[in-house]
Order: structure tokens, then C-alpha cells, then sequence
């Protein structure tokens, strides 16, 4: 099974998508459906999420087994150091080996309930991304990622703390980043060349949410972690009375921002799918991101 570094050496730029694991039947099949509908699109890799705590754990393992075992999909798992010890964590990642997964995200995760609470470190457990990348890396022929933050983790100081933090995770092993949320592409571009500006020069990797409602744009500015700017609220926010004019120009908003990225050189576009598929087809579809077959 290839490995997202070598996924991502293609001439032109991919996208991948991620998911998160079914709490039951029903969730499970509507995931199911939209990896299906998105399989034949062939996306560089795909992913699922790990609950805090653990506690979506074995619904990913399942999930990522099932996708290894039953897709031509390359999947990456992730994997978050809340709750665990190493032994716990060693446990997991000889799981993921397994099954043939060979490519892993690894987090340190947010504490659970409350995303910026204090992190409490398991007594047994880690308290870094960093030591956990190392603990992979250590465990197998294993392809890492970790996250990053274009306006920086809650928890920094300030941007040059938070770049600094990031390149540790890269220089321990990690070989990609995969941002979260962001508002304009350059605010991602500045992020890119904040680490190479450190002579790093890992992959990052943006991390792109379809808009298609007043809820994904409320989401997606909590998961940023800073305010949205004014030129996307002044577009969306008149039109959140009216679904249909809001859904289509969310997804102009979006693929504008992925043509400016793709004409920076960014060599995947990682779409947060919420386990549907429509929105991220039709903006693939907009970029001219499928392959023939499809």
C-alpha cells in the first residue's frame, strides 16, 4: 500500500477526503455510501477521525480495516494521545499495521469535553505530538502526519511559538502537515512559507470544508479558532435566509480558494466531507480534479 508522500509525487495536484467513524448502523451506512460515491474519484488518500478520549477508537479501527481490506482507497488513520498510555498507544498502532494501514495522523488530541481546557497527560501516556511521532516512527515503515494551524493552536503564544512547535513535530519524524480550518488561501500561504522560512520543507497540506450552509460556516469558524473574515461574511452571511443561494455561493467561495491554491503549487486539497459526499464531488469536479474514468 502506498504511502501519501508517494500518493502526492503525481504531476498535478490531488485531493484526499476524511471522515469520521459511524456511531451505529445508520451513520455507518450513509458513511459507507459516500466513500463508495467518492472511491471511483480516486483521491490521493482518505481518512478517519479518532474521538477524544479514545472514544471512537475501535469505530475507526473498524472503519479504516474495512476501507484497507474492501477499497482501493489508501487510508490513513489518526491517532490521538488523550487518555492513553504508550502501552495503549503501541496497542493501537500495531492494529493499524495489521490491517495494512501505512499511514498514520498523529495528535496529541484536545481534552475531552472542552477543546481548550488543560491538557492532562495520561500517567502512563505522552505529552507531545512530537513524542508521539516518534513512537510511531518507532513502531514500523510508517508514514506520519501531524496538524497545523494557520492562525495558530489556542495554546501558543503567538505565531512564531506555534511555528516553532510545528516544525518540531515535522523534525521528529512527521513527513506532512494537514492545516485546519482557514478563511482565505492566504492565510494557509502564510502558514507554508512561516515553515519554510525555517528551512523545513515538509509537505503542508490545507485542510478545505465545503460551505453549504449557515451551520458548515459557524463550524468551521469554531474550528479555526479565529473570527471569519469580511469579505466571506459579507458574501454568505446576506444569504442565510435562503438555502439554495447560500449553497451555491458557498461553493463558489470554496473553489476560488482552491484555484488560488492550486496556483501556489499546493499539491493536495484535504476536504472535511461530515461523511457526505455531494459537496466535495461537485467542487473536484469544478477544479478539474478527476480522473477519466470517473
Amino acid at each position: 500500500m502506498k504511502s501519501v508522500v508517494e500518493r502526492l509525487q503525481g504531476d498535478g495536484p490531488a485531493f484526499s477526503i476524511e471522515f469520521f467513524p459511524p456511531r451505529d448502523a445508520a451513520e455507518e451506512a450513509v458513511l459507507w455510501r459516500s466513500i463508495r460515491e467518492l472511491e471511483p474519484f480516486d483521491p490521493a488518500y482518505m481518512s478517519i477521525t479518532y474521538g477524544a478520549g479514545g472514544s471512537s477508537r475501535d469505530g475507526t479501527i473498524r472503519s479504516i480495516a474495512r476501507v484497507a481490506t474492501e477499497t482501493t482507497l489508501v487510508p490513513m488513520a489518526h491517532l490521538t494521545a488523550v487518555n492513553h498510555s504508550v502501552a495503549e498507544l503501541r496497542n493501537v498502532i500495531g492494529w493499524y499495521a495489521a490491517v495494512g494501514v501505512r499511514n498514520i495522523l498523529a495528535l496529541r488530541g484536545d481534552p475531552p469535553g472542552d477543546p481548550y481546557g488543560d491538557w492532562v497527560a495520561h500517567p502512563e501516556g505522552l505529552n507531545y505530538a512530537e513524542e508521539l511521532v516518534e513512537l510511531v516512527r518507532s513502531l514500523g515503515d510508517f508514514c506520519v502526519g501531524v496538524s497545523a494551524f494557520p492562525y495558530g493552536h489556542p495554546r501558543s503564544a503567538n505565531l512564531e511559538a506555534d511555528t516553532e512547535y510545528l516544525v518540531r513535530k515535522l523534525r521528529a519524524g512527521a513527513d506532512f502537515a494537514i492545516a485546519q480550518l482557514f478563511f482565505e488561501p492566504e492565510d494557509f500561504l502564510r502558514l507554508r512559507d512561516r515553515v519554510a522560512a525555517t528551512g523545513c520543507d515538509a509537505l503542508v497540506i490545507p485542510g478545505i470544508m465545503p460551505l453549504t450552509t449557515p451551520r458548515t460556516l459557524h463550524t468551521t469558524i469554531k474550528l479555526s479558532g479565529a473570527p471569519a473574515s469580511p469579505r466571506l461574511l459579507e458574501r454568505l452571511e446576506p444569504l442565510s435566509g435562503d438555502p439554495a443561494a447560500f449553497r451555491a455561493e458557498g461553493i463558489d467561495v470554496v473553489t476560488e480558494m482552491c484555484e488560488r491554491l492550486i496556483a501556489e503549487g499546493v499539491p493536495d486539497l484535504h476536504f472535511y466531507t461530515f461523511n457526505r459526499s455531494k459537496a466535495t464531488r461537485e467542487v473536484i469536479n469544478r477544479l478539474g480534479l478527476v480522473p477519466a474514468r470517473a
